[in-house]
């Protein structure tokens, strides 16, 4: 370019937007900033570079700037859908999910077939506790694109919310994915993997949620007792903003790849020149690699942990679980791979080691029982909340204590109180407590619930452990699926399975009686804790053997298949 061109470049606002969206494409996020801000300062009314800084500046974390870039991109050009969609995404990443509902169907409405938007909106409205209307969005965004493969997979892990869904149908939706994207794959080449028995397997895990998140607590005791004589770990992480956990997670992997701006095809190749003998999903339905799981780059594939159900994958050999969360007989007719029960129980919780002591429950000094969920709002689904208001009824000084990031906003908290009013419980009653930074603060709450009710059909996992370690006993509902036997899982390696209601009356019949015995729930304050941090769920150097026995079995499967199929093919 000469003197006169750069000029002319100079003065024109395409020229720097052009570039911005070159350097972000390279992952150039600050110098995309500074060409976007260039291109505005050239041109202020230019709406498509408002929106693209806006999605850089969310790349970059910074939310308030990105949201503040799309609602001038929208301000200059009110019917332009995308801005209106990439501002819904940033409403939901703070916890404005009426408002972003609101964002996500102003751009549907704009644009009819926006497809993003339809599956956007159905992740909002299922995090709001609206499952079967984001069955209905999940459904529409599919008829428009049916190869729309992430819209698949949000269909059947909100599924798992639903108290309406049998375990049958919730199967063939899992199977309908694999059915259309599970064959989309050449043969894999023959694995060049010694097949030796005993030798040191190369373990690889994938997932996006190497961070401050629940899979977190229960990836980190494996990783760290993991025994490196047996085992060298490979962690290929999608993690978009790494964190301080992730940093501790890396600390304690053999090998650590960050994956994201990977292709599939680039990840796989990457799999197998790494030689990954067992290869172990940790995401299912919620991360965006199960296509690679499809290619089949490594000999054995798995899945645990971050996913409550059956991936439906062919391309999964085995799945981890318990004879709790997945009985013999009917569960396996519902699992597309081979069910891998580890014996006494299939997960081991990291015990925060900055938690507050445990203090006293608060009806000592109130004389009210206070009832309590800290779970996920959108597993509050409707069968849950009848029966909780049938408990309240029985107890009618009874109190409920709810906390999720949705009670926030106004709007979402007004949404999820007029659910228990229409089943005639007193607002007065129940209180929505928004999510709280500080994970001490988070803890300390516990402080004010006496007995903690988990939701149904879909469990807390993390949040039931966290719960027993400040002492609050938990009453659950055994299931008729994995997402709702994760509670009795739990309570069973604890040895507290008096908490374990085979039916709502049992639920209810525990939860009171639990509320009738102020001097028991005092008791659980002081030893709820000791019991846990005993018990298998927080033996991590326990449960790491455990696990390794199960991948050396799996491994000593394969070579047994190999060789069988190498003497059968030189047979004359």
């Amino acid at each position: 370019m000469n003197r006169k061109q750069r000029r002319a470049a100079a003065k024109n606002p395409n020229y720097f937007f052009d570039f911005g969206n070159r350097l972000r494409d390279q992952g150039k996020l600050e110098e995309a900033v500074a060409a976007f801000r260039r291109a505005i300062g050239i041109k202020p009314d230019f709406a498509e570079a408002h929106s693209s800084l806006g999605i850089v500046l969310a790349k970059q974390g910074k939310v308030e700037e990105a949201v503040a870039a799309f609602r001038r991109a929208i301000g200059i050009e009110p019917d332009y859908a995308e801005a209106h969609s990439n501002l819904g995404i940033m409403l939901v990443s703070q916890g404005k999910f009426e408002e972003a509902v609101a964002a996500f169907r102003r751009a549907i409405g704009i644009k009819p077939d926006f497809v993003e938007a339809h599956s956007n909106l159905g992740t909002t409205l299922a995090r709001l506790g609206k499952v079967e209307e984001a069955v209905a969005a999940f459904r529409r965004a599919i008829g428009i694109k049916p190869d729309f493969v992430e819209a698949h997979s949000s269909l059947a892990f909100c599924l798992n919310f639903s108290d309406k869904v049998t375990a049958v149908e919730l199967f063939a939706a899992h199977r309908d994915w694999d059915e259309r994207f599970g064959h989309l794959t050449s043969t894999p080449k023959a694995y060049a993997n010694k097949r030796e028995f005993e030798r040191r397997l190369k373990i690889g895990y994938v997932s996006p949620d190497f961070r401050e998140h629940s899979v977190a607590f229960f990836f980190e005791p494996l990783l760290r007792e993991h025994d490196r004589r047996a085992v060298e770990v490979f962690c290929y992480a999608d993690l978009v903003r790494p964190d301080a956990v992730s940093s501790r997670l890396q600390s304690n992997a053999d090998h650590w790849l960050v994956t994201v701006g990977l292709s599939d095809d680039a990840l796989v190749e990457r799999i197998r020149e790494d030689s990954i003998d067992i290869l172990v999903d940790l995401a299912g339905h919620t991360g965006k690699r199960l296509r690679v799981f499809v290619r089949r780059p490594a000999p054995v594939q798995v899945t645990w942990l971050g996913y409550p159900n059956t991936t439906g994958l062919n391309a999964i050999d085995y799945r981890l679980v318990d004879a709790v969360t997945d009985p013999a007989g009917e569960a396996d007719a519902l699992a597309s791979e081979t069910l891998v029960r580890l014996e006494g129980g299939f997960l081991c919780y990291g015990c925060p080691k900055d938690a507050p002591e445990p203090g006293m429950p608060p009806c000592l000094a109130t004389g009210t029982v206070t009832f309590g969920s800290f779970n996920n709002p959108a597993k509050l689904s409707d069968a849950t909340l009848d029966t909780w208001a049938r408990l309240l009824d029985r107890l009618p000084q009874a109190r409920l204590l709810l906390k999720g990031l949705p009670f926030t906003h106004a709007a979402t908290r007004a949404l999820f109180l007029s659910r228990l009013v229409e089943r005639e419980v007193a607002a007065e009653r129940v209180e929505l407590v928004a999510w709280l930074q500080s994970n001490a603060a988070h803890m300390a709450l516990y402080d004010r619930v006496d007995i903690a009710l988990d939701p149904f059909p879909y469990n807390g996992t993390t949040t039931t452990c966290e719960t027993l370690w400040m002492g609050v006993p938990v009453v659950t509902l055994r299931g008729s699926c994995h997402a709702g036997r994760v509670g009795a899982s739990l309570l069973t390696q604890a040895d507290l399975t008096d908490w374990i209601a085979g039916s709502m009356e049992d639920y209810l019949e525990i939860a009171a009686t639990l509320a009738g015995d102020p001097a028991q729930l005092k008791d659980l304050r002081r030893s709820l804790r000791p019991r846990l941090a005993s018990s298998s769920l927080c033996n991590g150097r326990a449960f790491a053997r455990k696990i390794e026995a199960a991948y050396r079995a799996m491994w000593q499967h394969w070579c047994e298949k190999e060789r069988e199929g190498l003497r059968k093919a030189a047979l004359p």
